[in-house]
């Protein structure tokens, strides 16, 4: 029993340091995924060496002092996602003369024929602009009894699982479909009209690291941060959403959020987890929306289950006055790493400059 539980902890530290090494080999990098399993997990082994007290030997109490750090170290990582941390957004009350901006994010996985469950979402929630993810022509196809109701959109089905449509009830400008990395996954830029304002909407959708998509984080971070150069030079109202198929605590959010300036509705609130449907225990935050200082919160929702690996995710948000006390900056050496991780996927992918 005991050689199972000194197993068992070797395993959980190696998975719990090896994301502090700035690999971005997927071997690395797949483990910034499940903290809060990981933590769960430590707390388990800690409570399986109690039958051996009071007979624990020193081996036993270095193995317990381990787990013990790497518990504390996992705690401290997620705590800004719990409704203890502080919050980046303040949520408030809608004044009667506001209107909403309500948005819709879902991950369709391109090979879910189940249709009608999303349409029937979209036809109960009516959402002002909507980014549907993974979707092919047929998925462009079987939307049109929910999608034909929106006058303003950007449709780019592909067959390639990186296919994405987005509708909107209000006017649409200034709409650019990008290949910012690889010449197969694009990512969309609009200007959406909105209470007499301009909101530019950034949709993003990079390829995971993961041995089946990509090896390497190298392409996902760089497009991330390169968005993220993009929303902090506009320097206006703006929102990034999408699934950028990486969780709200990896470094390359971390820098993300640094780099944009922009602000996460999760902090102080919850994980708001997205993938996967299916998996009770093994889900984790993937689909995100981030937003500039000018926004305030009225919902926040993970909405039910439409048959893909995902669950789609819903925000309401209204213009206030600017609020940048919750902003982040990079320091220098920050700033160092960002341009090499952007010069590092630009190097590696396949787009024209």
């Amino acid at each position: 029993m005991k050689i199972v539980l000194y197993v068992f902890s070797a395993l959980l530290v190696l998975t719990t340091l090896l994301p502090l090494w700035r690999s971005d080999h997927w071997t690395v990098r797949v483990f910034d995924y499940p903290r809060l399993q990981k933590l769960v997990l430590i707390v388990l082994c800690l409570v399986g060496f109690v039958p051996f007290w009071p007979g624990l030997t020193l081996i036993d109490g270095l193995v317990m002092g381990a787990l013990g750090l790497c518990a504390l170290y996992l705690a401290w990582v997620i705590y800004p996602y719990t409704p203890l941390g502080p919050k980046m957004i303040e949520r408030v009350a809608l004044r009667p003369d506001e209107v909403p901006l309500r948005l819709l994010v879902a991950n369709v996985l391109q090979y879910n024929t189940d249709y009608t469950r999303l349409v029937s979402l979209i036809q109960e929630t009516e959402p002002d602009v909507m980014l549907m993810l993974e979707t092919n022509q047929a998925w462009l196809d079987h939307l049109r009894p929910a999608t034909d109701a929106y006058p303003y959109r950007v449709e780019v089905p592909l067959e390639n699982t990186y296919g994405l449509l987005l509708y909107a009830k209000l006017p649409l400008s200034n709409e650019q479909v990008n290949y910012l990395i690889s010449e197969e996954i694009p990512s969309v830029i609009v200007d959406v009209a909105y209470q007499g304002q301009t909101i530019r909407l950034y949709g993003v959708h990079p390829t995971p690291p993961v041995p089946q998509e990509n090896e390497e984080s190298t392409e996902r971070d760089a497009e991330i941060l390169m968005v993220g150069k993009m929303a902090k030079a506009y320097g206006e109202a703006a929102i990034v959403f999408g699934d950028l198929n990486d969780v709200a605590w990896s470094r390359t959010t971390q820098l993300f959020l640094k780099t944009s300036q922009l602000l996460d509705a999760r902090r102080g609130r919850g994980l708001f987890s997205t993938f996967h449907a299916d998996h009770r225990v093994l889900r984790w935050p993937l689909d995100h929306y981030f937003l500039s200082s000018q926004f305030r919160l009225i919902d926040f929702k993970v909405e039910r289950h439409i048959g893909s690996d995902h669950f789609p995710i819903s925000m309401a948000v209204v213009l206030r006055q600017d609020d940048t006390a919750g902003e982040e900056a990079l320091d220098a050496e920050e700033r160092v790493e960002v341009n090499e991780k952007i010069a590092a996927g630009v190097e590696k992918g396949d787009a024209t400059p």
